[in-house]
């Protein structure tokens, strides 16, 4: 996949880099961002880490991770990825997302979306897009179910959480066949 900068009115997708370490530490800070994760970034070496695996991932074709830049303070907000990638057959996986909690049910996540499914259906032209979450994690469910994807089920003890406990994963999708009802949608709730 070539570069892809992804621009909104509101934040901006850039590719995520080496360097982008101090400022992403920085706003992974608020342990409230991990809860529902199978990781946490309690030290600057977990940042490193996190950013070393995404960008390998990146090299081997599997995920393209981005940074989410807030357009109004041009600051680093959070993180997102594509990921899971099977251009063979036309799909892959939006997810990994998190941002700071100052920005959580704002319009942010919802444009990140937009941005990032537009990208996939229009430029990449998958079939089909998943959205995976944390059982658990009702606001995320219900962020999912508000773009307009689809449950499609449980994966029952698919993930094992930072804390040890066992997570099962709700999974989501958008078809090629659902994107223009759901592109109106999200641009709806713009």
């Amino acid at each position: 996949m070539n570069e892809i900068l992804l621009q909104g009115v509101q934040v901006t997708l850039r590719p995520m880099k080496k360097d982008d370490v101090e400022a992403l530490y920085g706003v992974a800070q608020d342990e409230r961002i991990w809860t529902h994760m199978t990781n946490s970034m309690k030290t600057r070496f977990d940042m490193e880490n996190y950013i070393q695996a995404a960008l390998s991932a990146k090299e081997l074709g599997s995920e393209y991770p981005f940074v989410i830049i807030h357009n109004e303070s041009n600051k680093i907000i959070g993180s997102t990825r594509l990921m899971d990638i099977a251009l063979v057959h036309k799909r892959l996986e939006i997810g990994n997302t998190w941002l700071h909690p100052e920005f959580w049910q704002t319009p942010i996540n919802t444009e990140c979306k937009y941005l990032l499914f537009t990208h996939c259906f229009e430029e990449l032209q998958m079939n089909r897009v998943q959205l995976k979450t944390d059982h658990k994690n009702i606001r995320s469910q219900r962020a999912i179910e508000r773009i307009g994807a689809i449950r499609e089920g449980v994966l029952r003890n698919h993930m094992i959480r930072i804390d040890g406990t066992i997570r099962h994963t709700v999974m989501f999708s958008v078809t090629k066949e659902q994107w223009a009802s759901v592109k109106e949608s999200i641009k709806a709730k713009g």
